[in-house]
Order: C-alpha cells, then structure tokens, then sequence
C-alpha cells in the first residue's frame, strides 16, 4: 500500500517516562528524509501539545506542536461542538487549559475540604493522578448519578512509567458507570473521532495511513476499525499474553502487524 502518512503513539512507542525508545529517532529521520508525513497521537493529558513537542525534541525527535494531537485538544472541540457557553468542572493532573481555548474551566484543584463546588454544567476528566482525591471522585460520582453529562479524554485503564504500571482514568469510570448507572462519554483514544483527525491534518485517507501503537485495543485495533494498518510493537504497555489471548479468538480482529519496536518500523515500510 501506499504510504500517505505514519500516526504514532507517544508513550511507550517513542519514549517512557520522557526518555527516548532506542531506535526511535532514527525512525523519525528515515520517515522524514522519506518526506513520510507524521502525526503523533496521544492521551497524555499531563501537558500540552507545546511541551510534549519539547520534550520530544530534547530527546532527539523534531517534532512540532501543530504535529501532536491530544486528547485535550479533541476534547475541547467536542465540547465547544456539544456544550458551548459550558461551565466545565476538570479533574487532571496537568495544566493543560492552553490546548483548551474558549471553554470555561474550573480545576478541581481549586477547592479543598469536604464542601462540593457549585454543580457544574460538564465535568471533563483527563488524566489520573494526585488530584483523583476522595472528596473530588465523590463529587463526580455525585453529579454524574444526578446526570451531568461526563466528558473523559480517555478511557485508558494504565499507562507504563520507568517504575512500572500506573492507572488511569478508566479504571475510575468503570466503577463510577457501574454504581450510577450512566455513561461518560470518551474523546480521546480508543474512539475514531481522533484517529481521523489525525489523518485529516494530513491531508490523508485512512486507509493510507499505518497506526503504530503498544495498545492492543486503544492504539492498534481502533485504527484498523477506521480503515488504518495498525502495527504493535512489544514495548510501553504491550504483554505478550495479552496478545497471546486475542489472538487464541478466531472470530476477533488482529493486529496487521507486530515488531518488536518502533526500530523496526522502516524495514516494515521497505525504507
């Protein structure tokens, strides 16, 4: 197939814990003296998509802003599409108000101690961390049940860290559904909304595009589902049982390709 652009994921593809992934600069210089198109799509909500261009660029990838689509960044544009005018209610950990232009946040961060805020018209959820306390999970929990639409950037249950597993956002919304009975509603990966984002910014098809991601599910498959060739690689957050159990289902979708890093991409394009 033709290769009209190169989507990656950012942690556990091309760095972790901001240090880079051996071979992965090499990549981006291949694909670039290529004149390959990239784009690099990412659920980290811990900092904007100007920081994330430094640090990757520090670590030997020049990578620009206006390259770099983050869950932050498709979520205000849901919301600015679904709740203009909005109050929004965002528990993250980061300051990431700079991808979020003209919408009206109030970080959970703001207030202490067991008294509720005002009720707000939207709660987004980034990122988890610190500031997924008791008393904030509790007022969430709270506005939810009584039906306060919930945007999550994401529906990441983990991400991978040099010190190991750390979890994530989905982990709270799986028991906050539960318990309320209701449904947030996800923007960022594993939903198609960001996947052809990216390739629009391109100016490419999707079925022109390969995904390389370490998530099965969130990176890979979903991008297969929108008519992109996804490619795992065994670093970040894969597991080989993981892979294993899927793959053991013949009725179930399986990833178009598996390397062992983001290394081995260019011999895979024939670069």
């Amino acid at each position: 197939m033709a290769i009209g652009g190169v989507l990656f994921d950012i942690d556990g593809v091309l760095v972790t814990s901001w240090k880079p992934i051996e071979g992965a600069a090499r990549t981006l210089r291949l694909l670039a003296e290529h004149q390959v198109a990239c784009s690099y799509l990412t659920n980290t909500t811990t900092r904007t998509r100007v920081q994330i261009a430094e640090l990757l660029t520090e670590a030997g990838m020049a990578v620009r802003p206006d390259e770099v689509v983050t869950a932050a960044v498709l979520t205000a544009e849901y919301v600015r599409d679904r709740f203009p005018d909005a109050r929004c209610f965002l528990v993250n950990s980061g300051q990431i108000a700079e991808d979020m232009p003209g919408i009206d946040i109030v970080y959970s961060t703001e207030f202490s101690g067991p008294k509720a805020p005002d009720k707000p018209d939207v709660v987004l959820l980034g990122g988890a961390g610190p500031e997924y306390s008791h008393p904030t999970l509790s007022w969430v929990y709270d506005w939810m049940a009584q039906g306060v639409p919930v945007v999550a950037m994401h529906r990441s249950t983990a991400w991978t860290t040099s010190d190991g597993l750390r979890i994530d956002t989905g982990m709270y919304l799986i028991g906050m559904e539960e318990a309320s009975g209701r449904k947030a509603t996800a923007v960022g990966k594993p939903a198609p909304d960001g996947f052809l984002a990216a390739a629009s910014r391109l100016g490419v098809e999707p079925d022109e595009m390969y995904m390389v991601g370490d998530d099965l599910n969130n990176d890979v498959l979903a991008a297969q589902v929108v008519g992109m060739t996804g490619v795992l690689v065994r670093t970040g957050k894969f597991r080989q049982e993981t892979l294993d159990r899927w793959a053991a289902d013949e009725f179930a979708m399986q990833p178009n390709h598996v390397i062992d890093s983001v290394a081995d991409l260019p011999e895979l394009l024939g670069l």
